[in-house]
């Protein structure tokens, strides 16, 4: 939760001034640092589990071998992912990461990428079965 602390405060929101950061855990130790980033036309605009998920990407670490994603925000309660974060965590990390949640005040909550998005749409998906 620092290091997801430390990446907030990197955070890109001149609209919302909604500071959102995330740091993920790779297989060989090393923290990958992210934070909102948003933009004029709102679309654009890049959550923080997802900078930090395509930045270990782009570094060369390889989908699926992460070990766990600390997200934090000034919320009420412990932040939980967007939807389109919870479908890009589903497509690079193993379903029983876990996905570290909490807030300013100290409030946290654990959850596994598979239980926040149960029936999730995968690779397998896009595959038919080969019908005979």
């Amino acid at each position: 939760m620092r290091a997801a602390t430390v990446a907030m405060r990197r955070a890109y929101v001149p609209y919302s001034k909604f500071q959102v950061g995330a740091a993920l855990l790779d297989k060989d130790g090393a923290v990958h640092y992210g934070c909102n980033i948003e933009n004029a036309a709102y679309s654009p605009t890049n959550c923080a589990e997802r900078t930090a998920l395509f930045r270990a990407i782009a570094d060369g670490h390889p989908a699926g071998q992460f070990q766990a994603i600390a997200v934090i925000g000034d919320t009420d309660g412990p932040i939980a992912p967007c939807g389109v974060c919870r479908q890009v965590l589903v497509e690079l990390c193993a379903p029983e990461m876990m996905v570290i949640m909490g807030n300013l005040k100290g409030d946290w909550s654990i959850r596994s990428v598979a239980e926040l998005l149960p029936g999730a749409f995968t690779p397998l998906s896009l595959h038919k079965e080969e019908q005979g």
